[in-house]
């Protein structure tokens, strides 16, 4: 019988697993949906169902047209919005923190973009 206890399934591993005796603690990061209402070069404003700490550091994934980036941001504000009897709505600002050039140029693009559709 293989590791993966299915005689039929042949173990794929190179390492060797071992069980963890007692508490091993870890987290795992999910993208959840928000919605951004505001962007500039150096962040966004976005709302939510949930809280973020102040200056506690983030991963967004920003749909930037058909250029889709991820990004760090640092929370500069957090506050609740709205609410009803069933949820809570947060609006927060991120500042966006190490950047690479090259997602400096696309933020950038983007935002001068918009930039001209609101002329036309």
């Amino acid at each position: 019988m293989t590791a993966t206890g299915d005689p039929e399934r042949p173990e794929r591993r190179e390492d060797e697993r071992y069980p963890v005796f007692g508490a091993l603690d870890g987290e795992v990061m999910v993208f959840l949906s928000m919605a951004i209402t505001e962007i500039a070069r150096g962040g966004v404003q976005v709302e939510t169902p949930f809280a973020f700490q102040l200056d506690s550091i983030h991963e967004l994934r920003l749909a930037l047209g058909s250029r889709p980036v991820v990004v760090k941001g640092r929370v500069t504000h957090c506050s609740i919005i709205d609410v009803d009897p069933e949820s809570v709505r947060y609006r927060t600002g991120f500042e966006f923190v190490d950047l690479p050039a090259r997602l400096v140029d696309v933020i950038g693009t983007y935002v001068d973009g918009m930039k001209g559709e609101r002329r036309v």
